[in-house]
């Protein structure tokens, strides 16, 4: 017993568990929206949030255990990465794969719990999220396709709660998708060199680490216009702006952060400000939701 829950620890610190609030304020944000203007009780409200959360972190830890699955071999033969738990023989495949099925179990089951669409929808977003790790093999739009299966989050809260999509919700998905790119992008600036000698897809390896790094502050600025266009279309209040603000100078510092010729703070830029950019964004949102909710 105690080895399981050891290899289930070296399952979460590989799959960077903790890096779900990268996405699940996002999730949660879409789901306050479509509550706030719906007939939903306190109870209700905080059961629905818990299967959300549930469907979401299981979604997550199903498709990065399958990516480094998928990935693993290489991994093993670039420097970064050959630490890895699967590369570097911590963990073993049979676990990791009985993980990654486990997971997505679970959140099949969510998603049951969710309703009958959630239910059918299910299938085909992990067809979507486990898409996500072949794609640099054949394409350097993998960071938008990452993206994208970020931006499922909020859209799939929005039908949680409400049993069907609503067309603005998803300028909430296109933010998360274009935020997502931008900084996975200044990530993958690291592995230029490896990239090109495996001949692996990416927008750092086609256009050199200065213009990547141009095209990730082009990214980031659609970002900001579809938070813009969200608050548009919602008629959210000054709370919402500030959290667009707060967004507006925490990626501004990130981008200060990376020069071409220095990619010494990328793992500042990708894990810290990234998850102030998230968990920021959700407080304010929340608060002028909730505010909203309250004045009704």
């Amino acid at each position: 017993m105690n080895r399981f829950w050891q290899r289930l620890r070296l399952t979460l610190d590989m799959i960077k568990f903790e890096h779900s609030v990268f996405a699940l304020p996002f999730a949660l944000t879409g789901a306050l929206l479509a509550w706030r203007d719906a007939d939903f009780t306190i109870p209700h409200l905080g059961w629905r949030f818990l299967w959300i959360v549930v469907a979401m972190v299981s979604a997550r830890s199903a498709a990065m255990a399958f990516n480094r699955l998928l990935d693993a071999e290489i991994d093993g033969r670039n420097k970064r990465t050959a630490t890895r738990h699967l590369p570097a023989g911590l963990l073993s495949t049979g676990f990791a794969w009985g993980f990654t099925f486990l997971t997505s179990v679970c959140f099949v089951f969510a998603a049951r719990e969710l309703g009958l669409i959630c239910f059918w929808l299910a299938a085909p977003t992990l067809a979507v999220l486990f898409f996500y790790s072949f794609a640099k093999r054949f394409t350097m739009f993998s960071h938008l396709i990452l993206g994208f299966c970020l931006g499922i989050a909020p859209a799939a809260a929005w039908i949680a709660m409400r049993g069907s999509l609503d067309a603005r919700i998803l300028w909430l998905t296109a933010a998360v998708m274009f935020w997502t790119g931008g900084f996975d992008i200044i990530y993958a600036c690291q592995d230029f060199d490896f990239d090109t000698a495996e001949g692996l897809f990416s927008i750092p390896r086609y256009l050199g680490i200065p213009r990547a790094l141009l095209v990730s502050r082009l990214l980031h600025l659609c970002m900001i216009l579809s938070l813009c266009a969200l608050v548009y279309a919602f008629h959210l209040g000054p709370l919402s702006w500030a959290g667009v603000l707060a967004v507006v100078a925490l990626l501004v510092y990130e981008h200060g952060l990376v020069k071409p010729d220095d990619l010494s703070r990328v793992n500042a830029a990708f894990f810290t400000v990234n998850g102030y950019v998230s968990v920021l964004f959700f407080a304010f949102w929340a608060a002028d939701i909730l505010l909203h909710r309250r004045l009704l």
